[in-house]
This record gives structure tokens, C-alpha cells and sequence, in this order.
């Protein structure tokens, strides 16, 4: 006999959701905790789904079985409305044959080509936020996203993307963005959006950034090929010989820029703030970027040298994964373990609750990089760490993001000593990704080279 999955009646999701909308991480990790690893849950009290944290049961959802799972009408719906319809939008074969053709866009040879216009990017906009930084203690968070946002505009778009331009899109991002988590948290909401203007707002502010974008597209499809993931989304060819419409081509490089550079700005706000507080661990991955580079710039061929970075990132993310859950939808019934599956069925991957969840790791509370050290490998139980989604549809940026990170850290954490405001209250916003909720204040100034005694306390 199959053992009964514990219920959140409708009433009392219902009544969480104004916690809801403030932090959903907060009360499905209280639900887990009280009922168990997967549960039933009301979303706004309305859409029913499964919550889970089981890894026997997210292996199955993601990998096993993933061609009986979509994601949620709700999920594509809402950012269908807002993104169009490409890769985070797209299912089935559709979604294969996007998936075939832009991976070439994040293979090894090409990562190294958008080293250098990364490298570029970085260097013109680390100018602002050494200005900015002198001037006393700063907000890392919209500076990183701005860092991190031109950076990505750029390896899209090469060199012709302008400041304001880069600006304006990403505010309509962030706020597009918000109102989407909104429509979903409290679906009770939308005929209100929709009568009061809110929906007709920010479709209009969605209208404007892309039409920024497609102005792009169409000027740079009479110039001269490029290196940039634009180039490879234009040269792209179906089995018919026919290439992307330039909507598409639009939709595809708007949802890369929402994806690319949120994961990466919000991973290296997290970094800094859980570094300011282990100098140790701060010393010893300033020392691994020494050893590793010298003085050359980090490019793609230089990540597989690093294993403590490596470290601290995978464990940054597993404390503050960017997507804190993934959800699909059964197109047939299913089993997963004992878990019974029927057809319409949404489950909810819970990655926040896996990666926070004693079961899986020891006082996962505490910041500890040596836990994905090679040695601490067979330890982890499969699909536990899900920063990047697992399965077929894990994300196809994971490798660009990394690049990211690790090239950012390489600069600053080599330019700069660092040290966190004191008087704040840091917590996570969980978002379409988990944000900081107040931002996070450091100080920066000139680094100061570590004698030996106090680099060798850092050394393992």
C-alpha cells in the first residue's frame, strides 16, 4: 500500500500566502521541515502541486523520466508572456532543436573567443566601481549585476552594445522579473493586474527593451560576421537550411541575458559576503589565483586549474543556489519510488530545501568549501547540489557562468581587501532568483600583499 503524501489543506496555504509573496523559501522550508521530505501544497491556495526534496524522487522528475515531464503551463505561460518563446519557453522537439543549435555557443573553443571580450568588459566597468569603491562602502550587489550584465550584453552583442541601453534593459529585467514571481505566488491577482494597468505597464516596458534589442539584430545582420553568441544564433541552421527569424533570435538572446547574468551576480554577491567573514578561506583562494595566473588574464583554459575556487563556488551555490526551485509538469501517471505521479500533476523541485537539508548534509548551515573537495566526492548523495538544474534541460550557460565568476573573483579579490559594513541585516529575497534582500554594503581598499606567516596560515 502506498504510504499517503501529508497535505497543506487549501485554507491554510491560502493563508500563507502574504508569506508567501515576502519569502516562499521561508514556508516551504517550514513545511518540509514539519511534514517531510515531499508534501502537498496550494499554491496561493489555488494550484495544487507535489514539494520535494527526495533525490530519488528529483533524479526521476529531471533525468529518469524527463521526457514525461514539461515545465509548468504557469512557468512558460508567464515567462513565455514576458520572454517569448525560445529555450526556458519551449518544450519537445522544439525546444531539442533550439538546444542543438546554440550549444555550439558554449562549447570550449568558443568560450575561449569570449574570454577576451569578457576580459574587456570586465576591465571597463571595474573603472566605474573603483570610483565608487574609494568613496566609502558600497552596495556589491547592483554593481555586480551591472558588471555582470554588461559582460553578458557583450558576449552577445560584441563591443556595440551602449552603456544606456545596457542599463535601461536591465531595470525592465529586474522589474519584469519581479511582477512574473507576483503573478505566480498570488495568482488571485492577475484579473487585478490586468484591469489596473499593472499587466499593459510592463508589457510596454518589456516592448521598449526589445525593441532596443531587434534594432541590434537587424543592423548587425548587414555587417560583417562578428564572435560574439549573436553571430551563432544568426548562422544557426534548421535541417531545412532556413535560420532563426529575427523574433527568435530576439527571444533566444533576451532569455540568455536574463539567465546569464543574474546567476553570476547573484553567486558572487553571496561569495564576497560569505568571504568576508573566513579570511582564511578569502587568503587561500586569493593564493590559488597567484599560483594559477601570475599575471595573465583568466581565460575559459585556465578553470579546469582551479580547485579551491571551485570549491568555494559550488558550496556558495549550494548555500545560495540562484534558481531555489525548478518545476515540471506529468504528462502521463507516474511513479517516482513510492511516490505516485498521476497525469497533470505539478511537482516542484525544492532546491533551496535539498541543499539546505540535514539528511544530505552535515550542519548545512554553516559555510564549509571543503566539503566538495575531490576527496569529499563519493560522500555527496546524488542530485543533492543543483545550482545549475540537473537532466537534459540543466543549464546550458553553467559553463559561462563559472568563466564569469571565477574571472571577477580573479580581479577583485587580488585588487582589493575587503570587509563587510557593519549594521546590516543580510538576507536572501528569493525572487524568480534568490537575491539579497537589502543588498549587501563592503568596504573595499587597496590590497595589501600578505607576508608569509599570514598566507601560510591559509594554505591547507
Amino acid at each position: 500500500m502506498q504510504p499517503s503524501v501529508p497535505v497543506v489543506s487549501r485554507f491554510r496555504s491560502f493563508a500563507d500566502s502574504r508569506a508567501m509573496a515576502r519569502n516562499p523559501v521561508q514556508v516551504l522550508s517550514k513545511y518540509t521541515e514539519l511534514l517531510g521530505d515531499t508534501f502537498r501544497f496550494y499554491f496561493g491556495g489555488v494550484k495544487e502541486a507535489i514539494v520535494t526534496t527526495n533525490p530519488v524522487v528529483i533524479q526521476h522528475v529531471l533525468k529518469i523520466n524527463s521526457e514525461n515531464y514539461q515545465k509548468s503551463e504557469i512557468q512558460v505561460k508567464r515567462m513565455g508572456h514576458f520572454l517569448g518563446k525560445g529555450l526556458l519557453t519551449s518544450h519537445g522537439e522544439v525546444w531539442r532543436t533550439q538546444r542543438r543549435l546554440m550549444q555550439k555557443g558554449f562549447d570550449r573553443k568558443q568560450l575561449d573567443v569570449l574570454s577576451s571580450i569578457m576580459q574587456d568588459s570586465l576591465a571597463e566597468s571595474l573603472r566605474d566601481f573603483d570610483r565608487e569603491a574609494r568613496s566609502g562602502p558600497v552596495d556589491i550587489y547592483p554593481h555586480l549585476m551591472k558588471i555582470t550584465f554588461a559582460m553578458v550584453g557583450k558576449s552577445l552583442f560584441g563591443a556595440h552594445l551602449k552603456e544606456q541601453d545596457i542599463d535601461l534593459i536591465s531595470r525592465t529585467i529586474a522589474t519584469v522579473q519581479e511582477f512574473m514571481v507576483r503573478q505566480t505566488i498570488q495568482p488571485y491577482l492577475n484579473p487585478w493586474f490586468g484591469v489596473s494597468g499593472e499587466l499593459r505597464r510592463h508589457e510596454e516596458m518589456r516592448a521598449l527593451a526589445d525593441g532596443i534589442l531587434l534594432d541590434y539584430i537587424k543592423r548587425r545582420r548587414q555587417e560583417a560576421p562578428g564572435h560574439d553568441l549573436l553571430q551563432i544564433l544568426m548562422d544557426a541552421r534548421y535541417a531545412d537550411g532556413h535560420g532563426m527569424s529575427d523574433e527568435l533570435v530576439l527571444s533566444e538572446s533576451m532569455q540568455l541575458l536574463v539567465a546569464g547574468h543574474e546567476t553570476s551576480s547573484n553567486a558572487l554577491s553571496w561569495i564576497l559576503y560569505l568571504l568576508s567573514s573566513r579570511p582564511d578561506c578569502f587568503e587561500r583562494l586569493r593564493a590559488e589565483f597567484d599560483s594559477v595566473l601570475g599575471g595573465a588574464p583568466l581565460s575559459y583554459s585556465d578553470v579546469p586549474k582551479f580547485e579551491f575556487a571551485i570549491q568555494v563556488i559550488q558550496e556558495a551555490l549550494r548555500l545560495y543556489p540562484p534558481f531555489w526551485m525548478v518545476d515540471r509538469m506529468a504528462l502521463s501517471d507516474d511513479r517516482a519510488g513510492e511516490l505516485a505521479i498521476p497525469r497533470g500533476s505539478t511537482v516542484v523541485v525544492f532546491i533551496y530545501g535539498v541543499h539546505h537539508s540535514p539528511r544530505h548534509w552535515e550542519n548545512p548551515e554553516n559555510f564549509n568549501p571543503e566539503r566538495f573537495a575531490k576527496a569529499n566526492e563519493k560522500l555527496h548523495t546524488p542530485f543533492t547540489h543543483l545550482p545549475f538544474g540537473a537532466g537534459p534541460r540543466g543549464c546550458i550557460g553553467g559553463n559561462y557562468a563559472t568563466l564569469q565568476i571565477l574571472m571577477i573573483l580573479s580581479v577583485l579579490l587580488r585588487k582589493y581587501d575587503l570587509r563587510l559594513a557593519p549594521g546590516q541585516k543580510i538576507e536572501a529575497r528569493p525572487m524568480v532568483i534568490l537575491r539579497p534582500k537589502h543588498g549587501i554594503r563592503m568596504t573595499f581598499t587597496e590590497a595589501v600583499t600578505p607576508g608569509v606567516d599570514r598566507l601560510s596560515d591559509c594554505l591547507p
